[in-house]
């Protein structure tokens, strides 16, 4: 039975490489991840060059990646002086608030843009004005995403809570 868990194990890790490596990431970040939704942690950097069996350099780099992401969070242990990995608390509505960062970066831009182009290139500013619009749409459906998930996830664990209780 055992071996049949870690196979799924395996082939979930390296589905993930493959579907962040296809989101434009590192394949090595994506089988971080899965490995860390598989595991939770906390896993130190040796560990995880080990378990996926490549170099703490590229261990060190993703992780990185991954912490900027939200994804995961560095944390320590009382007297040891490595640093451990673990996936973060709320790691996908992390993500996506990072996507929406992002986003709004890129409306900065478009508008700055917008407003340093002379007015008489005017297709251009049609461009510009379909590009933020289609940016402020992103934003505002995944904020909706991000609130509806935090609900759910608070109701969730309400419900829980509840459900710990005893009897009356």
């Amino acid at each position: 039975m055992a071996d049949k868990s870690e196979d799924v194990v395996i082939e979930f890790v390296e589905q993930m490489g493959l579907i962040l490596q296809g989101e434009g990431l590192p394949r090595i970040a994506g089988r971080i991840m899965g490995l860390m939704i598989m595991h939770g942690g906390p896993f130190s950097l040796t560990e995880l060059a080990e378990r996926l069996s490549v170099s703490r350099a590229s261990i060190s780099t993703n992780t990185r990646l991954l912490e900027e992401l939200g994804v995961i969070e560095r944390t320590a242990t009382p007297g040891d002086r490595q640093d451990y990995f673990r996936l973060s608390r709320q790691p996908y509505a992390r993500m996506l608030r990072g996507v929406v960062r992002r986003m709004r970066r890129a409306r900065e831009v478009v508008e700055g843009t917008q407003e340093s182009l002379p007015e008489d290139m005017s297709e251009t500013h049609e461009r510009l004005e379909e590009l933020d619009a289609f940016y402020e749409a992103l934003i505002e459906s995944f904020l909706n995403v991000i609130d509806e998930w935090d609900a759910e996830r608070q109701g969730s664990a309400r419900h829980k809570r509840a459900s710990a209780r005893p009897s009356a």
